[in-house]
């Protein structure tokens, strides 16, 4: 398996870790009706770098991409599930928001994503937020030596389908190190016991994304993706490393 990380190399991907999950967790307190989505994207730059790592999304050009991404994080709304660049627009009671961040700490990367509700919320969008949050906590927990990634993907698949909710069909995790976007792919749905197999060293950004509606994505303008039907969309992810233990957290 390619892109295996020695203990050293997790230790160094914990300190990042950490270090994003504390802006992450500012940021969703500060995520409040009122508050524009560039006022969240100027306090994580300020963040990240008085903690003296380096904002992971700002400058980066995926594969497809027309142009280097502008922003520190990703601020999506509503429908949009991934990608939304940070704009003037103001945070409105009833607003779910999706906020993805990750950080280069001592040469290695770590991702993670958060969905909060703004104001008061419908009782749908609080059900499928706390239902993406639990799918991803049931992912990590099947993240045990000898198991495969598509175990993983079958019970994040599996949990939806139980709560009513889909999986967003065209968006996927990934492993993550030296480079933001690693092999392998960690697809959110799948069959048991198939796939690469879940082995030490692995480091895995699992995210999973729900809809409320409609499982197929469309590209927007500022090449973001939002669902298709325009149904409330949720994303949660973690950065989890792979030990001799099981799975151990790096931005919790």
């Amino acid at each position: 398996m390619n892109n295996l990380k020695t203990k050293s190399e997790i230790e160094i991907m914990a300190e990042g870790g950490k270090i994003l999950a504390q802006v992450r967790d500012r940021l969703a307190r500060e995520a409040k009706e009122g508050v524009s989505l560039i006022e969240l994207d100027e306090l994580a730059e300020k963040l990240i770098r008085e903690a003296g790592a380096v904002p992971a999304f700002l400058g980066y050009k995926p594969g497809g991409a027309d142009k280097p991404y502008s922003a520190s994080i990703c601020t999506s709304v509503n429908e949009v599930v991934v990608h939304g660049l940070p704009t003037k627009y103001k945070l409105k009671s009833g607003d779910v928001l999706k906020i993805d961040l990750g950080v280069l700490h001592k040469s290695f990367y770590t991702d993670t994503s958060v969905t909060v509700g703004i104001g008061q919320i419908s009782p749908e969008a609080r059900k499928l937020i706390s239902a993406t949050k639990k799918a991803l906590e049931l992912a990590i927990e099947n993240c045990q030596l000898g198991k495969t990634l598509g175990d993983v993907g079958f019970i994040i698949n599996k949990y939806a389908r139980s709560q009513r909710f889909k999986v967003i069909k065209g968006l996927t995790g990934h492993g993550i190190g030296k480079n933001l976007h690693e092999n392998p792919i960690v697809f959110n749905e799948g069959r048991e016991g198939v796939g690469p197999k879940i082995v030490p060293g692995m480091v895995l950004a699992i995210e999973p994304m729900l809809s409320a509606g409609d499982a197929e994505i469309v590209q927007l303008e500022d090449e973001s993706y939002a669902t298709r039907d325009s149904s409330l969309s949720a994303q949660f992810e973690h950065t989890v490393a792979i030990t001799e233990n099981g799975p151990y957290i790096l931005t919790k």
